[in-house]
């Protein structure tokens, strides 16, 4: 506090940058409190718009992949086998997107993001017509793959977001994130349950040969819009957010500086007081936050304080500089989440379609889209009001932990709806309650992802490990998602095959699973770098 007492003014309206406030004290020329900053509306649009490609990629082919897998012959005319390859063909996408995701990130620090979104985008066009086109099991398989292997954007686009965004608006731009998914998790099955088989459904499609030999290719075409249109969009509004640092023309033989090393001028000691911010380069608004123009000259930060800051003028940092507990641990959080969330999904339609007498609730198939329909849909927009406000009151870690637990209430209805539904012999008043208790309880889950993006984006170590970081992470949830609905969906075959527990095992087993990831966060940080830079 002494040194900052004695800065001296330079100039009034030159940009005062503001460190995180576990670096540098709280200085009395900051103000009190900060307005918060517009969201970017435009460049807002344009991402949520190419992110809404992946979960409709991902969701088109659930209502008719059954029934595709039947007509390729894989099952050799036994039925009880459609799971299985069903199932293989469900999972791919995200095991593939596991192996890809991190390498798309760690080129996204390297081109920027807009190429690698742009290239995604295309991708998913390419992948989806050519599943579309495909009748043998084998070539499904390759295009669900493809599918997987070419959609770089889901990591990039948390990346971009945090680029877009500062302290004051953080949480409300990663609201939308969570709405996106629903709603995309909302139209895929729509596109994929109502377009499939056209030839049956509507008269001017049965003059045609293509669509008897291609059934499935006319939601699969929508989807493919979808993904070049916003691939246009993007082409032609979305502006790159990765900074250009210039190199040194003049190297010297000393290390690089460090990100706050940058801020002190060559041959400046330790132990200056303070420096002119004329001489300062412009600092990543990702790690260093601006705010109003207070004063022209810094504090300067002992160096031992950045010590393990990846230097700018390098590049792109390597994996082994995120393998560091501030990353791990929320990325450790994340795969928790994705696996019990990801169960929930694969559960809802198994155990609602389920017959009564074998502990589900026997609705059928244009009931369950209707109640996943309107579920998602009034969650994602209740999230965007919401989130933002929760976050303001509770901070990340108290808001995520009572969302997160909101998943027991979920698991637990499943068998206490499976026991008043067959003790009624029938769906009644009780079931319809109880089934809108669950969904309120999964709308209140929803506030979970808003609060883990925030985490991981702020985990970064520094500006050029934000791609990496996203990357990392999202590998960990698309590897998790790979294993979710074989998990859940054997474990419930197995539950009521053997009526392990009375046939509730399955949901108790999740419940452990819940429990483990409750203790996980534990060691997420009360406090984020940039909720103390407020």
């Amino acid at each position: 506090m002494a040194e900052i007492e004695h800065l001296s003014v330079v100039a009034e309206d030159a940009p005062h940058t503001e460190l995180p406030s576990e670096t540098i004290p709280s200085s009395p020329l900051s103000p009190p409190d900060v307005e918060e900053t517009p969201l970017p509306k435009l460049q807002l649009l344009i991402l949520l718009y190419l992110q809404l490609a992946e979960p409709i990629t991902s969701t088109v082919i659930y209502p008719f992949v059954n029934q595709l897998v039947r007509e390729t012959g894989i099952t050799g005319g036994d039925e009880r086998k459609t799971g299985y390859f069903a199932g293989l063909i469900e999972s791919c996408f995200y095991a593939v997107e596991a192996i890809c995701v991190l390498q798309w990130g760690r080129l996204s620090d390297r081109i920027g993001r807009k190429p690698v979104l742009l290239g995604g985008a295309l991708g998913l066009t390419v992948s989806m017509l050519g599943f579309g086109v495909s009748r043998q099991y084998w070539a499904i398989v390759l295009s669900r793959c493809a599918e997987g292997a070419l959609n770089g954007n889901i990591g990039v686009t948390k990346s971009m977001m945090a680029e877009i965004t500062d302290h004051t608006n953080r949480a409300r731009g990663f609201a939308f994130l969570p709405m996106i998914w629903s709603v995309g998790g909302t139209l895929g099955p729509i596109i994929g349950g109502v377009f499939a088989r056209p030839a049956d459904r509507w008269p001017g499609f049965r003059d045609s040969a293509f669509w008897g030999s291609y059934p499935y290719f006319l939601p699969c075409i929508i989807t493919a819009c979808i993904s070049i249109s916003a691939f246009v969009l993007a082409s032609l509004g979305l502006r790159e957010t990765l900074p250009r640092h210039p190199r040194h023309q003049n190297k010297v033989s000393e290390p690089p500086p460090t990100d706050i090393e940058k801020t002190v001028p060559a041959g400046q000691e330790k132990a200056s007081t303070c420096v002119d911010v004329a001489e300062v380069p412009r600092l990543d608004y990702a790690t260093v936050q601006a705010v109003e123009p207070v004063a022209t000259v810094l504090p300067v930060v002992p160096n031992d304080i950045s010590a393990s800051a990846v230097p700018e003028d390098e590049g792109p940092v390597g994996l082994r500089s995120i393998f560091i507990p501030r990353v791990l641990y929320p990325i450790l959080n994340y795969g928790f989440l994705a696996l019990i969330d990801q169960s929930v999904t694969v559960l809802v339609p198994l155990m609602y379609s389920t017959s009564i007498d074998l502990g589900g609730l026997g609705f059928d198939p244009f009931t369950i889209g209707i109640i996943q329909g309107v579920g998602g849909f009034v969650g994602g927009i209740i999230q965007i009001f919401t989130f933002p406000y929760m976050h303001r009151k509770l901070g990340s870690k108290k808001l995520y932990i009572c969302s997160y637990t909101m998943y027991f209430v979920i698991f637990a209805l499943f068998p206490l709806n499976s026991f008043v539904t067959k003790r009624a012999g029938a769906v009644g008043a009780a079931t319809w309650a109880l089934v809108v208790v669950q969904y309120v309880a999964y709308v209140a889950s929803y506030m979970t992802w808003g609060c883990i993006f925030i985490y991981i984006s702020d985990a970064a170590p520094n500006k050029k490990a934000l791609g990496l970081t996203n990357g990392l992470a999202q590998t960990t949830a698309s590897t998790v998602r790979a294993i979710a609905p074989s998990l859940a969906s054997s474990l419930f075959a197995v539950t009521l095959q053997h009526r392990l527990a009375a046939g509730t095992l399955v949901y108790w087993v999740l419940c452990d699973i819940t429990l483990a990831g409750l203790v996980a966060t534990r060691w997420l940080p009360s406090t984020l770098r940039m909720e103390g830079a407020k």
